[in-house]
């Protein structure tokens, strides 16, 4: 699960197997905002699936997706 600081905001994105034998992938993102203990992670868009009306032959297109899906959420807050 790739994790990248964007800004004051650490991104979580991965792609995630769908449970159907069909092999298709689906994106995760996760978004943590700026905390006063550098132990916690203060989630500002807890971990689920973004792009829910699409699905991916593999898991790095889906990771892809995933992180260009927490980009556009981020510049638009």
């Amino acid at each position: 699960m790739p994790i990248e600081q964007l800004g004051d905001y650490e991104v979580e994105y991965s792609g995630v197997k769908l449970p159907a034998d069909n092999g298709e992938w689906a994106a995760n993102v996760a978004i943590f905002g700026p905390s006063t203990n550098p132990m916690h992670r203060h989630p500002v868009f807890p971990s689920q699936r973004v792009l829910i009306d699409t699905v991916f032959p593999d898991e790095k297109s889906a990771e892809q997706e995933a992180r260009k899906a927490a980009v556009a959420m981020l510049e638009h807050r």
